[in-house]
């Protein structure tokens, strides 16, 4: 008899080592030789950015598979101890777990379990309930938070939107030294996977962003539309070092998944992630550090907004807003502090309406055109170049051409979170799925795909 077994992995990884998809990696292999047949890609859900617990990225992974009931308690003592053995924890902060699931259907309370952990702060409590509810295995190491993630990456089955990436790791030895791959391969790749893939490079400040820069086991990450396009990308690259694996993950990044649209200011709560539609209060204003503040309000209350200073040219779009324009804001809630109030972190932002912005200014001279000079107070203003006087004339009001339009703006790839939906993807988002897994992991490079 074969069983769909459900595998959820969550809070591996620290600053130092460790990556919960390269768990998976190694999982991915073992289950295979286990003759286990995956039901659908391995799939990579980014929980909640705004926690204040979480890992690197805050990924949790979930393997699908059906395995043969006698080599059931195999596969799973064998994903215990693969955790075990590649977790970091000797690191205060990693909090291992487990999630196991038996079963054709993802119960519908996982699922809603699952958006909780992407928009709101879950705790441990409400996982192991409902794994011991629907008679399912949690296995934790240390505290175990971890279970909360694996939990809701087995809930997660990403029926409506989603995304891709390509995964490739680093042999042993070289991690912790620097990532060779030949960086202009990379904006050639980007260049012929446009509208394909997203977020590979940063043209801004001429960056390549499909490289981490820590001791961790990932050599490059490419997300794309799907799984044949992240495949296609690697292979034109020029990568300069020894890959020991490569695995494609099915994911919810790049979908805004983590935003919760809030009808009023004043349901804002810390550590959400918000879609909230608000009018200028106070004009945007610069601090230390090269960040942009600026106040929206609605018939109830009011919150400060930041533009942060790795946001680039997009806080130019911040600086251009003024009293009275209607804004919808995007972004993490950060908590108040001794220093600062509630702040909503802008991930992006839609200006819906412009107020009229006017300058008083001299009026002009009926005869040259030109802008007059005061004669002083209330003594009326002359012409320099002709010299007419017109002591009764006052100052006049005139509307300017503002310098930003009505629109959608979303700061440079570099400032993105791994769930914030890129331009590229408006009008793209999925509405279907495939669980058909093909050729979806492998060892060294993909040779050139073309």
């Amino acid at each position: 008899m074969w069983l769909p077994l459900h595998i959820g992995i969550d809070d591996t990884d620290s600053t130092r080592m460790g990556c919960t998809t390269y768990i998976a990696s190694l999982l991915i292999e073992k289950i295979t030789k286990r003759e286990g047949i995956f039901l659908d890609y391995p799939t990579l859900i980014r929980l909640n950015p705004n926690v204040p617990w979480k890992t690197r990225g805050n990924g949790a992974i979930c393997l699908r598979i059906r395995i043969h009931a006698d080599r059931l308690d195999q596969v799973i003592e064998e994903a215990i101890e693969t955790v075990k053995v590649n977790s970091d924890l000797d690191d205060g902060k990693t909090d291992p777990g487990i999630v196991f699931y038996v079963g054709e259907k993802i119960p519908r309370e996982f699922t809603n379990f699952s958006l909780k952990t992407k928009q709101d702060i879950v705790k441990k409590n409400e996982a192991l309930k409902l794994v011991k509810k629907y008679g399912a295995k949690a296995l934790s190491f240390k505290y175990g938070r971890g279970i909360i993630g694996a939990l809701a990456a087995v809930g997660e089955t990403l029926i409506d939107d989603h995304t891709y990436e390509l995964i490739s790791y680093r042999i042993k030895r070289n991690r912790g030294t620097p990532r060779k791959l030949d960086e202009a391969s990379v904006f050639r790749m980007d260049k012929v996977m446009r509208g394909l893939t997203f977020n590979n490079v940063d043209y801004e400040k001429r960056g390549v962003l499909i490289t981490p820069r820590g001791p961790d086991p990932i050599f490059l990450g490419i997300r794309g539309e799907s799984a044949d396009a992240v495949k296609r990308a690697f292979s034109l690259l020029k990568i300069e070092e020894e890959i020991e694996r490569w695995v494609i993950y099915r994911t919810n990044q790049g979908t805004d998944a983590h935003l919760r649209p809030v009808n009023n200011i004043d349901l804002i709560q810390p550590h959400h992630s918000v879609i909230v539609i608000g009018t200028l209060s106070r004009n945007p204003i610069s601090i230390p550090g090269r960040h942009v503040i600026f106040t929206i309000a609605d018939e109830n209350k009011e919150i400060d907004c930041a533009a942060y200073e790795p946001t680039g040219k997009f806080r130019n779009i911040i600086r251009a807003l003024t009293v009275g324009d209607i804004v919808q804001v995007f972004g993490g809630v950060r908590p108040s502090s001794e220093k600062t109030p509630m702040t909503i972190n802008l991930e992006k932002i839609k200006i819906i309406r412009l107020n009229p912005k006017f300058l008083i200014q001299n009026p002009t001279c009926k005869f040259c055109e030109k802008h007059m000079e005061s004669m002083g107070k209330e003594k009326g203003f002359r012409c320099k170049k002709c010299g007419v006087r017109e002591r009764k004339a006052k100052k006049v009001q005139v509307q300017v051409k503002r310098d930003i339009s009505t629109g959608l703006y979303i700061p440079p790839p570099r400032a993105n979170r791994h769930l914030t939906k890129p331009l590229s993807r408006y009008g793209i988002e999925k509405t279907f799925y495939n669980t058909s897994p093909s050729d979806f992991w492998g060892h060294g490079p993909i040779n050139h795909y073309l």
